[in-house]
């Protein structure tokens, strides 16, 4: 099967499987960045002096850099070289993370992660754009977004596991340290496995939309901003009203700007294609709620029952293996039943699995009785990680494809920001001046109730997925590739 880059020869199927499995890599990486903290941040608090008030920002100063920057990194890995900016993103990630593990008060800790997330802004778009252009649209992309999937759906329940066995074992530090290697391998196998960036042709009068760029970043990082700190400052504060009505007023001149530039940063007309824009909302919400599930799973385990940081990470193993047995199952399942129908039944997989979870939490439970609903909503969870982007890239032209990836980044960072804001909010109503027993199960009350939340918001994605195009399903035939290069990686 062809590789879908225009213009370009297509690399032998061996380097293909290499390329993929670097590309999959990169993904795990700043998936368990997302999580990794979660665990970690009790430790966090007492070693580096946050308080109870700003230690959300360990977390969200990720979160903002990595939404607002997103737009950004998505155009320049079109314009400037999609291996560039992979590789641009790796080395920001190596840098701030030695920064991070460094740092001795809140203020460093905090400009480090948003150094994290500002790398992953450029990582994330150039990495689901260089799998969409390296393998062509229809099952040779399905399987290799499945491999991609499995690695970015797994890294963020991995992120917790991980971020307790270290904790546990070597302090907070070295969940920052163990990323100074892995990104900086990575960047360096990259200059050796990825092909270089073609030569950008003397036809390709394509600027860079430096306006609009500045608009985009400092608009989106402020809506961001508003979104994540509004549940902790009220809404109605001078803070949140004064940085929503700036970042609404530059986000109107970023869109005016699009509309009339020659060669804008975001092509509206992008949005005319029905699975990206339906695709950005559902990554949006997917984000919201099943995204914070690593969150309310570490506060469950150690809040509730009091696992230590290390049995928290153990603990996450089943739905680490969830997700990736989901994750590698999605692209399979789309190539067969069509995107749409696999996302509404891996819907109601998480659906069925994230109810039974709510009902078997409890102050007293035990961990076995999590076990059937965790393993289900996992599974949901992975499949549906895969196949959204599968659908939410299904008829983007390989020159757009770098932005198409950072506006359906965008919903996911946005979303993941946004919903775990939300959803804490909604489980810590009514706890001011709780200690002790009383503390404990009004913790358990509360990750029931978002749990609850969880499932309107889930419910909510079902009806977003019917605006999806219908895909036809393949042919049950069988395919040659399979005896090497990507396709037998599956």
């Amino acid at each position: 099967m062809p590789s879908a880059v225009a213009g370009a020869e297509a690399p032998p199927r061996r380097r293909l499987g290499l390329i993929l499995a670097l590309l999959a890599f990169a993904q795990c990486i700043y998936a368990v960045d997302y999580s990794i903290v979660f665990v970690a941040l009790p430790e966090i608090r007492t070693g580096v002096g946050f308080s109870a008030q700003t230690l959300q920002w360990v977390v969200s100063a990720y979160a903002v850099a990595f939404g607002g920057f997103l737009l950004l990194g998505g155009r320049a890995a079109d314009l400037f070289g999609r291996r560039r900016m992979f590789t641009f993103g790796l080395f920001l990630y190596a840098a701030s993370s030695l920064a991070g593990a460094l740092a001795g008060d809140p203020t460093t800790l905090i400009v480090a992660r948003a150094v994290q997330g500002i790398g992953g802004a450029f990582l994330a778009p150039a990495t689901l754009s260089l799998v969409t252009t390296t393998f062509a649209e229809g099952p040779e992309r399905n399987r290799a977004l499945a491999i991609w999937g499995g690695a970015g759906g797994s890294g963020m329940i991995l992120g917790s596991l991980l971020g307790g066995v270290l904790t546990g074992a070597f302090g907070w530090a070295s969940i920052f340290f163990a990323n100074v290697p892995l990104a900086g391998g990575a960047m360096l196998l990259a200059f050796a496995i990825i092909p270089k960036d073609a030569p950008r042709q003397s036809t390709d009068a394509r600027k860079f939309d430096l306006p609009g760029a500045l608009t985009a970043t400092v608009g989106s990082t402020l809506l961001v901003f508003t979104l994540v700190q509004g549940p902790e400052s009220g809404w109605t504060s001078p803070t949140i009203l004064v940085t929503a009505a700036v970042a609404v007023l530059i986000l109107a001149v970023f869109f005016t700007i699009e509309g009339r530039g020659p060669d804008p940063l975001l092509p509206l007309r992008l949005f005319r294609n029905r699975n990206l824009s339906t695709g950005t909302v559902v990554t949006f919400i997917f984000m919201g709620t099943f995204g914070a599930l690593p969150y309310f799973f570490t506060l469950y385990f150690q809040s509730v029952h009091g696992y230590s940081a290390t049995k928290s990470g153990i603990a996450f193993l089943l739905p680490c293996v969830g997700v990736l047995i989901g994750n590698l199952s999605g692209g399979k399942l789309a190539t067969r039943f069509g995107v749409r129908a696999t996302l509404t039944g891996a819907l109601l997989l998480g659906l069925v699995g994230t109810i039974a979870f709510a009902f078997s939490v409890s102050p007293n439970g035990t961990y076995l009785q999590l076990v059937p609903g965790v393993l289900v909503l996992s599974l949901g969870q992975g499949t549906i990680f895969t196949a959204m982007y599968a659908a939410a890239t299904t008829g983007v032209a390989a020159e757009d494809q770098g932005i198409a990836s950072g506006v359906a980044s965008t919903g996911q960072q946005v979303g993941a920001a946004v919903g775990l804001a939300v959803l804490v909010a909604i489980a810590n109503s009514g706890h001011e001046g709780l200690t002790g027993e009383a503390l404990r199960v009004a913790t358990s009350d509360g990750v029931r109730t978002a749990m609850w939340a969880t499932v309107v918001g889930i419910v909510l994605i079902m009806l977003v997925v019917l605006n999806f195009r219908r895909t036809p399903a393949a042919p049950a035939v069988e395919e040659p590739e399979h005896q090497d290069g990507v396709a037998s990686a599956v």
